[in-house]
């Protein structure tokens, strides 16, 4: 506004101005909520949001955990692994003394009086062994019938590569994580194996096909399990978005790509529609559609809580963060002493200060004024997690009253971490087809790892049609 439009306004009279400063304090409420909301988004990082630590950038990571005294690496006690001598050593080197260093004696010819040992552990030449199946063909001499042999059933064309091959290949790219094209050039370099990615790929749609009796048990397990963890994060398909779900517990772990998020997908991948056990989750509102009993994650509200504190200085967050970590301390505390349960005296004791505290939050943080303009009123991050607390209070201090239910879902979070930098290090899947075989493999997998099962050995087995089942024990 110039000087002449301003005094233009000013000679219409104090109302005119006041309609002006009024139009410039609305303008100003508006601008400073902007760059609060843009300041706060700035400050979210991985300590107090759900961030994943790779969007961190250069910043100090921060952590939940509290310092300890202890010294960082093993610590007293701890069984520690060594390269120690081979009492059976592949090959022999003998270094004899040619001369004698003083006088120059010959000493090839005289019996060593010590011998001192150093023994070095290394790889053997790379190469493929090639295997030829020569299948006979012989006359009856009674008879004269013609009768030939059969190849094993695993030897089905002229020229093939193994199930070694296939298992070392399977393995590099569903648990390293490597992409075709590297894993085509690893094996070049190492055996001079000139596999194509059409070789890969048909590797591993053998391997998907073989593997699905063994994923309808582990489904099946995971539907009858007491305590299951859930989660989902976005995944690429075709350039598209889709979403990876996982249900897992600490033996066994099930994936499944999907187009939706929500209750479509978790309806169709088919466990949450029949569990009657205790569903652990972030708090999705797809997963109240179901029910089964259900435990909040409490790594997500140390988090949130986190950013109120910070971001807000609201006092109330930073003590809901104490009780929170003053439950965990008491029930690991318990469980150490062999009680299944706390005292009903101390549950009641948390209890009121969680309420208390939910009161003290309201108040910070008041019902939004209603306006005029259509659909829900925005709450405010601050007030939706007092929400959250709030009516599922029982799901959040699930872990105090159960001791089986964990505080928080962080099973299902490390079984996600992985599929992420799949994605980071392949940008994605080509097709549906492709992600689906992925999870199903990387499922069977992650469960031989967890029940502690050599993979390679396993991998071996299921390219010869005989894949090793894991114990179906929840």
């Amino acid at each position: 506004m110039t000087r002449e439009e301003f005094q233009s306004l000013y000679d219409k009279g104090p109302d005119a101005v006041y309609a002006l400063v009024n139009t410039l304090q609305d303008a100003v409420g508006v601008l400073t909520l902007r760059v609060k909301q843009l300041e706060d988004r700035l400050g979210k990082d991985s300590h107090n949001s759900s961030k994943p630590p790779s969007t961190d950038g250069f910043k100090k990571p921060q952590s939940q955990r509290t310092k300890s005294n202890r010294p960082s690496g093993g610590q007293k006690g701890h069984p520690g692994r060594t390269l120690e001598f081979a009492d059976n050593p592949d090959t022999v080197v003998v270094h004899h003394p040619d001369v004698c260093q003083d006088c120059g004696t010959p000493l090839s010819e005289v019996d060593a009086t010590a011998t001192q040992r150093r023994q070095v552990f290394d790889l053997p030449p790379q190469s493929l062994v090639v295997t030829e199946h020569q299948a006979k063909t012989c006359t009856c001499p009674v008879c004269g019938k013609t009768n030939r042999a059969a190849f094993p059933e695993e030897v089905a064309h002229p020229v093939q590569y193994g199930p070694g091959v296939k298992a070392l290949t399977t393995y590099l790219m569903h648990f390293q994580l490597l992409p075709f094209e590297r894993v085509v050039t690893l094996m070049d370099d190492l055996f001079d194996a000139p596999l194509s990615e059409a070789t890969l790929f048909g590797a591993t749609k053998q391997a998907f096909e073989t593997l699905a009796p063994v994923e309808e048990n582990i489904v099946e397990a995971l539907s009858q399990a007491n305590c299951v963890h859930f989660d989902e994060t976005g995944q690429h398909i075709g350039g598209k978005l889709h979403w990876l779900h996982v249900s897992s517990t600490s033996r066994l772990t099930y994936y499944k790509s999907h187009p939706k998020r929500g209750k479509v997908a978790m309806d169709a991948i088919g466990i949450l529609p029949h569990f009657a056990g205790r569903a652990i989750h972030d708090g999705l509102s797809a997963y109240s559609g179901f029910g089964c009993k259900h435990g909040l994650c409490n790594g997500h509200h140390l988090r949130e809580l986190t950013a109120i504190e910070e971001q807000q200085q609201q006092p109330w967050a930073k003590q809901m963060k104490e009780l929170l970590v003053d439950i965990l301390h008491a029930v690991e505390k318990a469980q150490e002493q062999g009680r299944l349960r706390l005292h009903p005296l101390r549950e009641g004791a948390f209890e009121a200060r969680y309420t208390k505290l939910l009161k003290a939050g309201y108040k910070a943080n008041p019902p939004p004024v209603s306006n005029a303009k259509p659909g829900r009123v925005k709450q405010g991050s601050a007030r939706n997690l007092l929400l959250r607390l709030d009516a599922g209070q029982a799901s959040v201090l699930a872990f105090m009253y159960d001791f089986s239910v964990p505080f928080d879902n962080n099973q299902a979070e490390r079984d996600l971490r992985m599929m992420k930098v799949k994605e980071k290090v392949s940008c994605g899947f080509r097709s549906q087809e492709g992600a689906d075989a992925f999870c199903r493999i990387r499922g069977y997998i992650s469960t031989l790892r967890k029940q502690g099962q050599k993979v390679l050995s396993a991998l071996h087995g299921v390219f010869l049609g005989q894949p090793p089942m894991p114990d179906l024990s929840a």
